[in-house]
């Protein structure tokens, strides 16, 4: 007489921050993972809509959309990585070196669910996810497979050429019209990334102000299409 032995169905895992995830439409093996870090007063939600028109060209990969680790001061129906209420440099810096630290807490749990390395993720950001995707990507022990950053900059210089432990390469896009983070820190940007040998890609985009127009995000899924080899 031989047992019936029942298959237990793996459980996921509970991340430590709160994740919209849109997993492949298939119960197939995932392969590759895109993170995406919304922008200040946003949510996970809000920028996970951007997956939706990605998913079919991007097959075994999932999306994780993780809310900010902090309710945002000024809009309390959102989240905040770090605080922008006051305007001191070294204070934002301090705030935005707490979120990386539970970002990567939260990296290393999607790792382990997906059996996943660095090489496997994406890092996209807007905005402040923007910034905090450019520290995360260049200061890891390993270079992720890209970064994606729409309308961001980096949030301190020094700092980041001090603590670069890595060279992830990244794909950045900007409004020409942006009134809230300037245009001209884009430039800022690629200019100290190609200073640090990182190999970057930008692009201006015209009449847009701070959003994800359907160009950007159409080149950012070539992007990332092409750097999963898909």
């Amino acid at each position: 007489m031989f047992l019936k032995i029942k298959k237990h169905k793996k459980l996921s895992m509970t991340f430590c921050l709160t994740t919209t995830i849109i997993k492949p439409e298939i119960d197939i093996q995932v392969n590759n993972a895109v993170i995406l870090l919304h922008g200040y007063g946003g949510d996970g939600k809000d920028i996970s809509i951007l997956t939706l028109g990605w998913k079919r060209f991007l097959p075994n990969t999932v999306f994780l959309s993780p809310d900010g680790h902090e309710k945002c001061l000024i809009s309390h129906q959102g989240y905040q990585w770090f605080d922008l209420t006051k305007d001191d440099p070294e204070y934002i810096l301090e705030q935005s070196k707490k979120a990386e630290k539970k970002i990567q807490q939260f990296i290393k749990e999607v790792k382990i669910e997906y059996n996943l390395k660095n090489s496997q993720i994406c890092l996209l950001g807007f905005s402040q996810g923007c910034m905090m995707a450019i520290n995360l990507g260049l200061t890891s022990n390993e270079n992720y497979n890209c970064i994606v950053g729409f309308s961001g900059k980096i949030i301190n210089q020094k700092d980041l050429t001090i603590r670069k432990t890595s060279a992830t390469k990244m794909f950045l896009v900007h409004g020409d019209r942006d009134t809230v983070v300037s245009p001209t820190f884009l430039l800022e940007a690629k200019d100290f990334l190609i200073r640090n040998n990182i190999e970057v890609k930008t692009k201006i985009i015209n009449n847009c102000e701070h959003h994800i127009p359907v160009e950007a995000s159409s080149e950012a899924l070539n992007y990332i299409k092409n750097n999963f080899k898909i």
